[in-house]
């Protein structure tokens, strides 16, 4: 076999390697609902009830909130009659429950569930009583001077004190006044993109001193739905004192009592994120809390608890909490970076090579902003790629084109050493020294490929940049794999193709699937098909196994392969040409074609 086709074949192993490995790294993780029953102290919408600051003389135990599965009962049965203050921005619509003062109720008016405009907004957050409740909650607990009962709780009734609909331009104050010399407030205020600062508030005229720790809570009742593939970190996602850590909701679920608990001594943020959207909680830079992530009777919880504060008699307190509730749009949250919630756009999942993921989509952000279509804007990365590759690419392809035209030479040599193995390396060996060919070149370009394609898969499966994007045509989400189907002739027969996860879904070839086996069979043939029958076969079916494996890939993906074979494609071909190698790209291809002999058959 010669050096060449030992690059083909190399080159064709480790694309398929890159296939298979990606398969069995990350295959579908069926998760089932959970149904753990924990005997731990999650209370509902309540943080633990266990001494919160040991150092602290006054930091006693705060009573108990009640029974779970009572609180929960009670507040289902008054969520349809709770009284609401809408919430309305450009970017979130919903309301806040003046039971407990829950944010409870928001969708996303810029994300539809599906392409059709007309299908519903994206909910993020939903109210007990709903199928997944999922919201944010702030109050007080209770350390001395004062009882639990006296301190709002999470089916506490508030009342409007000023405002009349949360905007960006009108925030909105809820108050409660214990009736025991304590009156609580809440104010709310929103951006116009998916911050919300809650900042809380108490004024003590008990006639003596009490003392409280506030808090802030997101919590999700039941397992939400999650995609099914490792790649992909949902669940718990905080940052502490520069530190990112991720929990998956199993691994939350087999937390003790402390492993979801860290001391953070000044930034940090703590919430839960999905593929697209999070909600997060984040004490203002500089402030110390305790961030804890924890389980028990179905609720998944996150919680910022700050440190104990003292109120005097006649004197208030005051304590303020952001709430990032929205879509993962890397604009916004890096403009949040940049006013001071540390490492904000490390939320979003860049995985392993995020060396590579973070520039790259940087890149893909950039030229979409340019070019103002996400489609365009992966061909400009793609050549962009590749001109950062060229000089690799091209001392590879001349060293493909000197081999060639090295075979004569190497045929000899093949002839004078016989079935002396040794003797024909050497001679190869002193054949490359003397013109200066190194038969390795070819590998590093192919190499250097494998994690570009990961970190692209990355970038175009988890960024919501890429969500919904179209290209032309039929191609309307990059996102999704090819929409067309071979099966009914790309839409000219009256039936639908089959759904994604059917037998025949992997048959359902669209068009962008069908012209990347074509790039790849059309680089094949710039060389004649190697003299071994195995090799020959190998390469012979290699294309279309591509073709297939990839069909249910996303467009974006798929389409940046045809252009970067297509372009591998012209240099090879120019460079080639340039050292005086004629590749027969036709000729190549008629002999695929080409009725073997009898003669042949029998070899």
């Amino acid at each position: 076999m010669d050096d060449q086709n030992k690059n083909l074949i190399l080159a064709t192993v480790l694309s398929f390697l890159v296939i298979v490995t990606w398969f069995l790294l990350f295959p579908p993780d069926q998760q089932a609902p959970s149904t753990t029953d924990s005997d731990g102290e999650l209370v509902q919408g309540v943080p633990g009830d266990e001494a919160l600051d040991g150092d602290s003389a006054t930091a006693a135990t705060p009573a108990s909130p009640g029974d779970p599965e009572a609180d929960v009962a009670e507040v289902e049965a008054a969520a349809s009659e709770a009284p609401r203050v809408a919430v309305e921005t450009p970017s979130v619509i919903g309301s806040i429950s003046l039971d407990g003062g829950r944010i409870d109720d928001l969708s996303l008016a810029d994300y539809h569930e599906t392409l059709d405009p007309e299908s519903p907004l994206v909910r993020l957050l939903s109210p007990v009583g709903s199928d997944l409740p999922y919201y944010a909650l702030h109050g007080w607990l209770a350390v001395s001077g004062v009882t639990a009962d006296e301190v709002p709780g999470p089916n506490t009734r508030w009342e409007v004190a000023e405002g009349e609909t949360l905007t960006p331009d009108s925030p909105v104050t809820l108050e409660w006044d214990n009736g025991a010399g304590l009156t609580f407030r809440k104010t709310f205020s929103i951006d116009d993109r998916y911050m919300i600062t809650v900042a809380q508030s108490v004024e003590n005229a008990t006639g003596a001193p009490v003392s409280l720790r506030p808090y802030g809570l997101v919590a999700r009742h039941g397992l939400p739905d999650t995609s099914p593939f490792f790649i992909l970190h949902e669940g718990v996602v905080r940052m502490s004192d520069g530190e990112l850590e991720e929990v998956d909701y199993g691994d939350l679920e087999d937390y003790g009592a402390q492993e979801g608990r860290i001391e953070v001594a000044s930034d940090g943020w703590i919430g839960f994120t999905d593929k697209y959207w999070m909600t997060t909680l984040i004490p203002e830079p500089g402030t110390a809390f305790r961030s804890e992530a924890r389980f028990g009777n179905g609720v998944y919880q996150t919680e910022t608890v700050y440190p104990v504060t003292e109120v005097a008699d006649g004197a208030a307190a005051e304590a303020t909490t952001l709430v990032f509730a929205g879509a993962k749009e890397w604009e916004a949250i890096r403009a949040y970076e940049e006013a001071g919630v540390q490492r904000f756009v490390d939320s979003i999942d860049w995985g392993w090579f995020f060396f590579l993921t973070k520039p790259i989509f940087r890149v893909l952000h950039f030229l979409n902003g340019v070019i103002g279509n996400m489609g365009w804007a992966i061909i400009g990365l793609t050549i962009l790629i590749k001109m950062i590759l060229f000089p690799l690419a091209r001392k590879s392809y001349v060293s493909m084109a000197r081999m060639k035209e090295l075979q004569p030479e190497m045929e000899k040599l093949k002839e004078q050493a016989g079935d002396d193995r040794q003797k024909l390396q050497q001679g190869m060996m002193e054949l490359y020294k003397k013109n200066k060919v190194n038969p390795a070149a070819g590998c590093l370009p192919i190499l250097l490929q494998i994690p570009i394609f990961f970190s692209l898969y990355k970038v175009i499966f988890v960024t919501i940049e890429l969500r919904h994007a179209p290209w032309i045509l039929w191609i309307r989400d990059l996102s999704a794999p090819d929409p067309t189907s071979i099966l009914n002739l790309f839409g000219l027969l009256p039936f639908a193709p089959p759904e994604p996860g059917s037998i025949l879904f992997i048959l359902s070839l669209g068009v962008l699937p069908i012209l990347l086996g074509i790039s790849m069979w059309l680089q094949q043939k710039l060389n004649p098909a190697p003299p071994d029958p195995t090799q020959r076969m190998v390469f012979a079916w290699m294309p279309w196994i591509f073709m297939f494996m990839l069909g249910s890939f996303a467009s974006g993906l798929v389409l940046y392969w045809i252009v970067n074979n297509t372009i591998t494609f012209l240099q090879q071909y120019t460079i080639m040409r340039l050292h005086g190698s004629k590749p027969d790209v036709f000729g190549n291809i008629r002999q695929s074609f080409r009725r073997k002999t009898a003669e042949e058959k029998g070899k």
